[in-house]
């Protein structure tokens, strides 16, 4: 069973700096494209950036420039690396994944079958 946990979230000041976790239980598939999202209260899920089995990745407009997404197959965990955080990054982070979505709808939540509980991520100014 396929079982998705994040970790690495908390409260930091405005300009610092976090890295999340998204580690896998298991992957029966020979593929996959995995992603991050937020969604702050009130809000609709927003894309973060995904990277594929080929090391592609692409990132959301706000995050640019800011968030590196990474991957460690061998220890099945996928990385979220959130530099120069600022107050509206704040959001319960979810990690997703699917064994095939694609490219046009990598950016659309409903297209991954897995998804985390999250991890909440509060920058204070």
């Amino acid at each position: 069973q396929v079982q998705l946990v994040e970790s690495g979230g908390g409260s930091v000041q405005s300009g610092g700096s976090l890295k999340l976790s998204c580690t896998v239980s298991e992957w029966p598939y020979n593929t996959y494209v995995m992603g991050w999202y937020r969604q702050a209260p009130g809000q609709e899920r927003e894309r973060v950036a995904y990277i594929d089995a080929g090391g592609s990745t692409a990132y959301g407009d706000s995050v640019k420039g800011r968030f590196t997404i990474s991957q460690d197959n061998a220890k099945k965990t996928l990385y979220l690396q959130m530099n120069q955080l600022k107050a509206e990054d704040t959001a319960m982070y979810y990690c997703a994944a699917d064994p095939l979505v694609p490219t046009p709808r990598r950016f659309d939540p409903p297209a991954y079958q897995y998804w985390g509980q999250g991890t909440q991520v509060t920058v204070t100014s």
